[in-house]
C-alpha cells in the first residue's frame, strides 16, 4: 500500500524513521474553512445516525472489522514504514483494532438501552444520548488502535466522528478511516489532516460535542483550554511516569523478566503506559541488572523495522532522538553507570534513521531528569528501595498518575500495594500491553488526564443521560405535594 503524493504548500510529508532519505508518502492539511467544513458536514449527518437502531450501528462497526481485517497486512506494513514499529507489532495493533470494533458492537447495544423505574415513587426514565459530533484527536504511537478505541465506541453510541491523526503517522490511519466510511452514511466519519492548529480549532469549534485526545501532557492543557472556550466536554488520555515495582518475593522466572523488558521497550520505549521506572529492593540491584541485561540479550534486537527478527525500531524522529540522548547524557554526568541492552540486527543501517540503542542507568536519584520526567524512549532508571513505605512515597511523587505495575509471588499483596499507588491502572505480574482487557478501563489520575477509554466506561465517554420523571405523588392515586415543596426522604 503505497499512498499517491500530496504536492504543494499544505502537503505534509510522512518521514520514514528507518530511513529517513525514503519517504512513506504525504498528505494535505486542511485548511480552517475545510475544518469548519467538516465539522458542519458531520453535524448534519449526526442526528440520522443517532436514530439509527444501536443493532444497525453495531452491525456496521461488524462491517468496519470485517474490511480491517481484510486489508489487515497492507496497513501494517503502512504502519510500519511510516511509525518505525516492527512489523510484528503492527499486525498485532491492526489485529486488536478489529478486537475493538468487535467488542462494542457486541457490547454496545445492551448498555446503551433505556432503563425505567416505575414504583411508589413514581417513574423515571433514563436514556442515554449521544453527544453529536466527536472530535477524535489521536497520536503516532500506536494510530490504529487509538483511533478504533474512540471511533468504535463513539459510533456505537450514536455519534458521527471527526478525526485528526498525527502528522507523523497518519497514513494508516487514513487508509483505516477511508474503509470505515464506505460502511457508514455519508460525513459520519470525517479526516481532518493538519497541525496543532487544525487540533485547536477542532477542539474549540462550536458544532464539536464532545473531545477525545490521546497525546502529551502539555498538548492536552493547550486543547482543554481551547475546548473550555466553547465548553466542550473532553476525555484526556495523558503523558506518564509509569512505574513498575518488584517486591522482595518477586523472583522472575526467564519469561517472566522477558515480558518486563518488551513492558519497557516495546515500540522503542513510546508508548503512554510502558514501564518507565523500574524499582527493585536495594539489595538485589546488581544481581537483578545482571538478569535483566540477560533478557533484553534474548528479546531486544535493533533493526529495521520490517526485518522479521527485528524487535525495537527507530524513534519517531531526530527531536525525540535527541531529547533521550540528552537524557541519557544528562544521566551519565551524574554519574549514572549506562548498560547497553540487547543487540543489532545484522545488516542494519542504523545512521540511516532514528536509532536509539536501548539502555539501562543504574545509581540515579529521584531529582534526575530521566527518573522524574516521561522519557517516551528506550531508556530506563533501575532504582533500589529499602522498604514498602518509603516505595510507595517515591513512586507517587511526581505530576503523574496513568499506569504502574507490581510483581509480587503473593497476588493478595500486589493487589495490596497496587490500592496505595497513585495511578488509573494498576497491573499485577504484568505491565503494558499484555495486562490490558477489552473490558477493562483504562485511564489516568492527576496530570495524566480523566476519562477513560476500554469497556464499558469507554461507552460511557460518548453519552449524557437524559431522564424522564414522573413523580408518583402526581400520577393518578397519589398525594400530591404542596406547591413548591420538596420531595420527602425514603
Amino acid at each position: 500500500m503505497t499512498p499517491a503524493p500530496v504536492r504543494g504548500a499544505a502537503a505534509i510529508t510522512v518521514e520514514n524513521p528507518a530511513c529517513t532519505a525514503r519517504p512513506v508518502g504525504s498528505v494535505r492539511a486542511h485548511t480552517g474553512a475545510e475544518v469548519d467544513a467538516a465539522v458542519a458536514a458531520a453535524a448534519g449527518a449526526a442526528p440520522g445516525w443517532a436514530r439509527t437502531p444501536a443493532a444497525d450501528r453495531a452491525a456496521a462497526l461488524l462491517r468496519i472489522a470485517a474490511g480491517l481485517e481484510a486489508a489487515a497486512e497492507e496497513l501494517a506494513v503502512l504502519l510500519a514504514r511510516e511509525s518505525g514499529k516492527p512489523l510484528a507489532d503492527c499486525r498485532g495493533e491492526v489485529g486488536y483494532a478489529g478486537a475493538v470494533l468487535r467488542w462494542y458492537a457486541e457490547h454496545a447495544p445492551p448498555l446503551l438501552s433505556p432503563r425505567t423505574a416505575d414504583d411508589a415513587e413514581g417513574r423515571l426514565e433514563r436514556r442515554l444520548r449521544p453527544y453529536g459530533v466527536v472530535a477524535a484527536l489521536t497520536p503516532w504511537n500506536a494510530p490504529v488502535i487509538l483511533t478504533a478505541v474512540k471511533l468504535a465506541p463513539a459510533l456505537a453510541a450514536g455519534n458521527a466522528v471527526v478525526v485528526k491523526p498525527s502528522p507523523l503517522a497518519p497514513l494508516a490511519v487514513a487508509a483505516f478511516l477511508e474503509g470505515a466510511a464506505r460502511e457508514l452514511p455519508p460525513d459520519v466519519v470525517r479526516v481532518c489532516h493538519g497541525h496543532a492548529e487544525t487540533a485547536l480549532r477542532l477542539a474549540g469549534r462550536p458544532g464539536v460535542g464532545k473531545l477525545s485526545f490521546t497525546g502529551g501532557t502539555e498538548a492536552g492543557r493547550a486543547l482543554g483550554a481551547a475546548a473550555a472556550g466553547a465548553l466542550t466536554p473532553t476525555t484526556m488520555e495523558l503523558g506518564g511516569n509509569d512505574a513498575a515495582v518488584l517486591l522482595d518475593d518477586a523472583d522472575l522466572s526467564e519469561a517472566e523478566l522477558d515480558r518486563l523488558v518488551l513492558a519497557s521497550f516495546a515500540t522503542a520505549g513510546q508508548v503512554c503506559m510502558a514501564a518507565k521506572r523500574l524499582y527493585v529492593p536495594r539489595s538485589r540491584l546488581a544481581s537483578f541488572a545482571e538478569r535483566y541485561a540477560a533478557a533484553a540479550a534474548r528479546v531486544l534486537r535493533l533493526g529495521d523495522p520490517l526485518d522479521p527478527g527485528t524487535t525495537v525500531g527507530p524513534v519517531i524522529s531526530a527531536q525525540a532522538a535527541d531529547r533521550i540522548r540528552a537524557l541519557v547524557a544528562d544521566a551519565r554526568a551524574r554519574g549514572a553507570t549506562a548498560v547497553e541492552l540487547g543487540t543489532v540486527r545484522p545488516g542494519a543501517e542504523l545512521g540511516a534513521g532514528h536509532f536509539v540503542r536501548p539502555v539501562l542507568l543504574l545509581g540515579l536519584r529521584d531529582d534526575a531528569p530521566l527518573v522524574c520526567e516521561e522519557q517516551f524512549g528506550p531508556a530506563l532508571p533501575l532504582l533500589g528501595y529499602e522498604d514498602e513505605e518509603e516505595l510507595v512515597e517515591r513512586v507517587n511523587a511526581g505530576p503523574y498518575g496513568l499506569a504502574a505495575s507490581v510483581w509480587s509471588a503473593d497476588e493478595e499483596r500486589a493487589f495490596a500495594l497496587a490500592a496505595r499507588i497513585d495511578a488509573g491502572f494498576r497491573f499485577v505480574n504484568t505491565h503494558n500491553r499484555t495486562g490490558m482487557a477489552l473490558r477493562a478501563a483504562f485511564g489516568g489520575v492527576k496530570g495524566s488526564g480523566h476519562g477513560r477509554e476500554y469497556g464499558a466506561e469507554g461507552l460511557l465517554e460518548y453519552v449524557q443521560p437524559v431522564l424522564t420523571h414522573a413523580p408518583g405523588a402526581f400520577r393518578a392515586g397519589g398525594a400530591g405535594m404542596a406547591p413548591g415543596a420538596y420531595p420527602a426522604g425514603p
